[in-house]
């Protein structure tokens, strides 16, 4: 049996959502959705009240403003999970690397994405993202998004209570997985469409930075062992622009500004970056 276990802003899920998964699930499964409504909870501790309520071999955690496209999905996803007994956490959108700099699993080379999902997007554009399995139809990762997470019960594995908030729980538990000796997966056989697209703003950045300032002797991971300058640098100018975006903490932009300048002295964007940085720090 499947446990769908959602934290939700009202005391119900969508019926929409309801009816959907009944229409396309395909297995036997429960529906736990704990009441988040006056706030009670981080989701961190959401999701841990839903652990403790399941009784379900593989645990699905998903957000309230999805649906599936895939018909009989759950049995998909048991198969997926029997035959690939190595494979602890399973998602359908992640990357092969995850940086030491506090990023997004998103801000890396789209060679280490794989992606199955219908996007939607504020400005209006809808996009079936659907790429990196040229090859497979499961691709290991080290970092999957938190639309959908789907974990196996065995592992005794539950999210870190200590990281409050609502953002970086996907890191969190890909940590803890990786760390029980399982790999983490991309599947493409399992079509979801989202609603929203992350919002990226001050409680994003103080999240992502206490998260890899909590698991700092885990990073960087990649499924090839490979340390990536590039990767570093890459996540270090998006974490600055980040910073813009949400109006971050300038210690921050400082700090990586130098951290910037010295992986790559010369580069002619960075000093660009540099002048964007030092106008921002003076407001």
């Amino acid at each position: 049996m499947i446990s769908i276990i959602i934290c939700s802003r009202t005391n119900t899920i969508p019926d929409v959502l309801a009816i959907n998964i009944t229409e396309t699930i395909g297995s036997d499964y429960e529906l736990i959705v704990i009441d988040n409504s006056e706030n009670r909870y981080s989701i961190f501790e959401a999701y841990n009240i839903g652990i403790e309520k399941s009784n379900g071999k593989f645990l699905c955690f998903i957000h309230e403003d999805i649906l599936f496209h895939t018909k009989k999905w759950g049995r998909e996803l048991n198969r997926i999970f029997e035959i690939n007994k190595e494979y602890g956490l399973i998602g359908v959108a992640g990357s092969s690397q995850k940086t030491k700099t506090p990023s997004g699993w998103w801000d890396c080379d789209n060679k280490s994405k794989s992606i199955n999902i219908i996007q939607h997007y504020p400005n209006g554009k809808i996009v079936k993202e659907q790429f990196g399995f040229e090859n497979s139809v499961l691709n290991e990762v080290v970092i999957v998004d938190g639309v959908f997470l789907a974990l196996r019960k065995e592992m005794n594995i539950v999210f870190n209570h200590k990281l409050k908030g609502f953002h970086n729980y996907d890191l969190n538990i890909a940590i803890e997985t990786l760390k029980k000796g399982y790999k983490v997966g991309i599947t493409n056989q399992i079509l979801i469409e989202h609603f929203s697209s992350g919002n990226l703003n001050k409680d994003w950045l103080e999240s992502v930075i206490k998260v890899h300032k909590y698991y700092c002797n885990f990073l960087p991971m990649a499924t090839n062992n490979l340390k990536d300058k590039d990767a570093e640098v890459f996540s270090i100018r998006r974490l600055i622009n980040n910073s813009f975006l949400s109006k971050g903490n300038k210690i921050i932009v400082l700090e990586y500004c130098l951290k910037l300048f010295l992986k790559e002295p010369f580069y002619k964007s960075n000093l660009d970056l540099f002048k964007k940085g030092k106008i921002y720090l003076k407001k």
